[in-house]
């Protein structure tokens, strides 16, 4: 196939980094342009960008000069690495021109027609683009991925819930710094220390979840009936998200029968196949101590939840520990996974 032209907006970001990063070697989608703040606008990525990545930024887009964000980019697709306050203007403009965004914001996972999608776990809901332009009257579309500490969380109790039906759950998290984005928080605020307060992750988790563990009926989302209590903590971790899950039933598992599950969930069938899907969406690890963000955050290609310490929970039924890798399961890949969806879905090519 010819590659798809694919813009990507906060191309100088972290996470506009980690698309870059990502689409170099892509058999599907080539980077065509790379868009920014007005700061950066005229400005080559070389002189633009602070790169905080390992290694070095691809020689390819290092003379690109640097786009602003209008309704005439050349591109088919778009990769949304923007702020919210930014995305809130600027996606629907896009996609209302005829472009297919493919958005990490959190400003439309919310909204009844725009489908925000972990394709392992929900792939269906892909369906809802096509309510959203009857609704909308966009020449394109938009999908979202959710918030990293959310994909964190879901992927395992996606295949829980299915098996054993969840009732509640409590969720603690320790998130990397890499997450509050460059430069981030101070050397003070975090060295030797816990922040327990990341303003809207906490709300995002307990919300987020119940969307993607819900199901389409009709022309709706029902969301999942479940209940989250979330607590969400900053670490002095550089990258790898880690939650802490206490979970209850209505049919109570063995530790046994939920670690079965968990390494033999594949998802939808959509999903399988897709290029940057990993080989099995959950990685299992059976030593008391793991997972681990600096040890797990890496395998497959950064695109696997790791899940360990399956036991039983004196207060609900079981507990468990997932760690992803923030910035490539919980957003850059997350997103290109989402646009391979729509590929393989017949809604972009």
């Amino acid at each position: 196939m010819n590659k798809i032209p694919a813009a990507i907006l906060g191309a100088t970001g972290i996470v506009g980094q980690r698309f870059i990063q990502l689409l170099q070697a892509h058999p599907w989608f080539e980077i065509s342009v790379l868009c920014g703040s007005p700061r950066s606008v005229g400005m080559t990525y070389r002189e633009a960008c602070n790169w905080v990545l390992e290694g070095d930024p691809p020689d390819a887009i290092l003379d690109q000069i640097i786009q602003p964000i209008t309704p005439d980019l050349p591109a088919r697709l778009v990769f949304s690495a923007l702020p919210a306050r930014i995305a809130l203007e600027a996606e629907p403009k896009l996609a209302e021109a005829g472009y297919v965004v493919s958005s990490n914001a959190s400003a439309y996972r919310q909204d009844p027609d725009v489908p925000m999608i972990i394709p392992e776990v929900n792939g269906e809901h892909i369906k809802m683009v096509e309510w959203q332009a009857e609704r909308r009257g966009w020449k394109g579309l938009m999908v979202t991925s959710p918030n990293c500490t959310t994909t964190c969380a879901v992927m395992p109790l996606k295949p829980l819930d299915q098996a054993f039906s969840v009732s509640s759950v409590f969720a603690t998290s320790i998130q990397a710094v890499s997450g509050a984005g460059y430069p981030g928080l101070s050397f003070l605020d975090m060295a030797d220390n816990l922040v327990p307060y990341i303003p809207g992750e906490e709300e995002k988790l307990e919300s987020e979840s119940l969307l993607l563990m819900g199901h389409l009926s009709g022309k709706e989302r029902i969301p999942g009936k479940f209940k989250v209590s979330a607590q969400a903590n900053r670490g002095p971790i550089q990258h790898g998200h880690t939650v802490c899950l206490s979970v209850k039933f209505e049919e109570k598992p063995s530790p046994e029968a939920a670690v079965e599950v968990l390494r033999n969930y594949r998802g939808p069938e959509m999903a399988w196949d897709l290029p940057s899907a990993p080989q099995r969406s959950i990685i299992v690890r059976d030593e008391p101590d793991r997972p681990q963000p600096r040890r797990d955050r890496d395998a497959q290609n950064g695109m696997v939840a790791t899940v360990g310490r399956v036991r039983p929970c004196p207060i609900f039924d079981l507990r468990l520990v997932s760690v992803i890798h923030n910035a490539i399961r919980g957003a850059a890949g997350g997103s290109i996974l989402n646009a391979e969806l729509l590929v393989a879905g017949g809604y972009l090519s």
